[in-house]
């Protein structure tokens, strides 16, 4: 009697743990107002001008601390005061800089993946390899062709690290 008392109580734990399936939740279509969102998302240029907002906004953060970590070369020679000057120009300078040079890389990185993405009809990694190395290339233009011969290296291997960078991790469902 001792053996049925203990599977009694075995398989009334076991009855009391089981956990209720979770159900199935009916397939729902989405509304008016998502479709409108949907579609307004979808314009090129509509993503390609919150790209750019969004990659200001980036800048502004990256200037910010990257502009804090400037030192003066005079700094012995400098107030508490004229320091904190100093630094706070650097940051506003570097903040701006860096806003602008964010911003117009999300614009123009957005603006070619949404356009390659509408041209090939299919949402995949090559469009962000494709948008990668058009942003790289208008990045390298800019180089003007007076400093041509400074800025060849630089212009040469920029173009196609911007390829690899943005077509490396960014496979998409």
């Amino acid at each position: 009697m001792a053996d049925d008392s203990g599977k009694g109580v075995e398989n009334g734990s076991l009855n009391s743990v089981q956990v209720e399936k979770p159900q199935i939740e009916p397939i729902r279509l989405p509304t008016v107002e998502e479709i409108r969102g949907q579609d307004i998302w979808n314009n090129c240029a509509v993503r390609s001008v919150v790209s750019g907002v969004m990659g200001g906004g980036l800048g502004i953060f990256m200037g910010l601390f990257l502009g804090a970590l400037d030192n003066p070369l005079m700094q012995e020679e400098m107030t508490g005061r004229q320091q904190l000057i100093y630094q706070a120009k650097q940051m506003g300078r570097r903040s701006w800089s860096s806003a602008k040079a964010f911003a117009v890389m999300g614009f123009i990185f957005s603006a070619a993946e949404c356009v390659v993405e509408k041209a090939r009809a299919k949402h995949d990694t090559t469009n962000t390899i494709v948008a990668g190395c058009v942003t790289g290339g208008a990045i390298s233009a800019k180089v003007s062709m007076s400093s041509f011969a400074e800025e060849n290296q630089q212009m040469v291997f920029s173009h196609p690290l911007v390829c690899i960078y943005n077509g490396k991790g960014r496979e998409r469902k």
